[in-house]
């Protein structure tokens, strides 16, 4: 007895250690405020700006037939944003955007921790003599760079695994329902948790046909945490469902990929990972999961080590999947069921977190086991992962980019507003050079945009403002025609870039709008980052230029004119 309250006594030492270290992994964000760099991509540019829109909208609580006014002539539904039943849309109705966006940082990353420390205490590393890896790897996975509006969509599975184990083996109490329950409120489901439910989906089957029996407390609890995401995704299942209405995604084309291309994919992600789920594992982790396959082989210990090659065979086998999901050779059955292309059946490798530190977890464990040398060199390398992920740190790996002030620059954008002096819901602006989510999140009406899906009748017409420009850059029309989420005012001398500051030297020579669509469109404004040679044969008309010290951008203000 004495012994076991020895070793929780290490564990509780070690964890708060890890909380502190948490801590101040998150503190830049806290300390600096709106002063902090954070990620652009999918972030900052987008899901940032969309919840300060539908917050200023008065819609968050408003019908699935609802619209947002304020984006793409009111014509994008409030379905595109967040549920209602969302914490990180709560966050932000109750918090200023960068209070917000910290404290959502702060539960995801420590509810990751406690999730991958108990699936590992309770399932994977029992022992005490394993405490330092089973804490020390928790704490590594709660440290990763998970895609921000993610929520614990991903870093939430080892919590949700841990709860279906428990309840497979016929332990169901309310620590079990509690996480099965309040998981969907901060996730979402097409984001990782239709790829985890579906899996544990086919864990159940594979059970019943080994002869395990019909577990059917565990059949039930997966019904019950995917009601309860349709719950909570309810606007979600009404847009795709119920709607009729072409969107955007319906000419989203993904088979494109030769052999050649697909299997450089493979070893890219599998080594390199993916932008939204990044692991951060080519450096320590995967060298070690490959140490130890090489002592499994050595020494013949193939059935003693089943779990670790499970675990070292599926990360590969998910690489792969992801890869040839976007091979060629898909175009036929996608042209016949066209779900295939509409939704993105890519992203069961976002079960990859979960799966790249379990097996960097028994990695660890098997090589400490070959004495007490491999043991403190399984410390070290734990030790060495903390220092990369906090290489890692928002404020270090973006501190180039613009802080959160400096993008969404208000002050800027507050005197650009008083300048033009009208109700900015009587006029409508688009942007070159910079993301729409700027105007956005200053409150401007936009005739463009980023998001997941709107109406297709929106982005055809659309289409026509900048048809010239398309017709002049195949980078860019692909990247229109084929997905589309980024509705923007494209150029080709500008390409897919987005972010020109005011020491950009770049000047626009050639660019050819369709001022007669825009002006119809209620357009007006143009916000452009970049100086435009030839504006007056686009029909605008350059205003003034605005100038902040808290903004990275120089913003030319284009009155667009209605041709004679």
């Amino acid at each position: 007895m004495l012994l076991l309250q020895n070793k929780e006594g290490h564990d509780r030492r070690l964890i708060v250690g890890a909380f502190i270290i948490i801590s101040l992994y998150l503190s830049p964000m806290f300390i600096l405020g709106e002063d902090a760099h954070i990620r652009v991509h999918d972030n900052l540019d987008s899901n940032l700006a969309w919840y300060k829109v539908l917050k200023d909208s008065g819609e968050a609580f408003g019908s699935i037939n609802a619209r947002i006014p304020q984006i793409i002539n009111g014509e994008l539904s409030r379905n595109a944003f967040g549920s209602e039943f969302s914490g990180i849309v709560w966050l932000h109705l109750l918090f200023p955007t960068m209070i917000a966006y910290a404290i959502s940082q702060a539960i995801t990353r420590f509810v990751a921790f406690w999730g991958m420390y108990l699936l590992l205490k309770d399932f994977f590393l029992t022992k005490g003599e394993w405490a330092v890896i089973r804490v020390g790897v928790a704490l590594a996975f709660a440290l990763t760079p998970f895609w921000p509006s993610g929520m614990l969509s991903t870093l939430g599975h080892p919590l949700a695994l841990w709860a279906f184990l428990n309840i497979r083996k016929g332990k169901i109490r309310w620590q079990e329902i509690l996480v099965l329950t309040l998981l969907p409120l901060y996730s979402s489901i097409v984001l990782g948790f239709f790829f985890f439910l579906s899996v544990m989906g086919l864990l159940w089957l594979v059970d019943g046909l080994r002869g395990k029996g019909w577990n059917l407390r565990f059949f039930f609890s997966i019904v019950y945490m995917t009601f309860i995401f349709y719950i909570v995704e309810y606007r979600l299942v009404a847009s795709f469902f119920i709607s009729s209405e072409p969107n955007s995604r319906d000419e989203y084309f993904h088979a494109r990929l030769s052999l050649a291309r697909t299997i450089r994919l493979i070893l890219k992600n599998y080594v390199l990972g993916h932008t939204h789920v990044m692991t951060v594992h080519g450096l320590v982790l995967l060298p070690m999961s490959l140490f130890a396959l090489y002592f499994i082989i050595v020494k013949k210990q193939w059935r003693q080590e089943k779990t670790f090659l499970f675990f070292f065979m599926a990360n590969f086998l998910l690489s792969t999947w992801y890869a040839f999901w976007f091979y060629r050779g898909w175009l036929p059955l996608a042209e016949r069921f066209h779900f295939l292309d509409t939704f993105n059946f890519a992203r069961y490798h976002f079960l990859r977190p979960l799966v790249i530190y379990v097996e960097f977890a028994l990695a660890l464990k098997i090589l400490s086991g070959i004495g007490e040398g491999w043991r403190k060199t399984a410390v070290f390398f734990i030790i060495l992962q903390l220092f990369v992920l906090f290489a890692f740190n928002p404020e270090i790996i973006y501190h180039k980019q613009p802080s959160f002030k400096e993008f969404f620059a208000e002050k800027q954008f507050g005197r650009i507003k008083d300048y033009i002096g009208l109700p900015v819901e009587d006029y409508r602006v688009a942007s070159i050079g910079i993301h729409p989510g700027i105007a956005q999140y200053n409150g401007f009406y936009t005739l463009d945009t980023y998001n997941n899906f709107y109406p297709l009748s929106y982005k055809h017409q659309f289409r026509k403002i900048i048809a010239k420009e398309l017709d002049k850059n195949k980078s860019i029309r692909v990247y229109f025609d084929e997905w589309g989420g980024r509705c923007y005012v494209f150029s080709s001398e500008l390409g897919k870039h987005y972010m020109f500051k005011k020491t950009t030297k770049k000047v626009l020579h050639h660019i050819q709008l369709n001022q007669d669509i825009f002006y119809q469109m209620g357009g007006r404004y143009i916000f452009s980052a970049v100086p435009i040679e030839n504006a007056e044969d686009n029909g605008m008309i350059l205003d003034r230029e605005f100038l902040s010290k808290d903004s990275v951008w120089k913003i030319y203000l284009y009155r667009v004119k209605a041709s004679s």
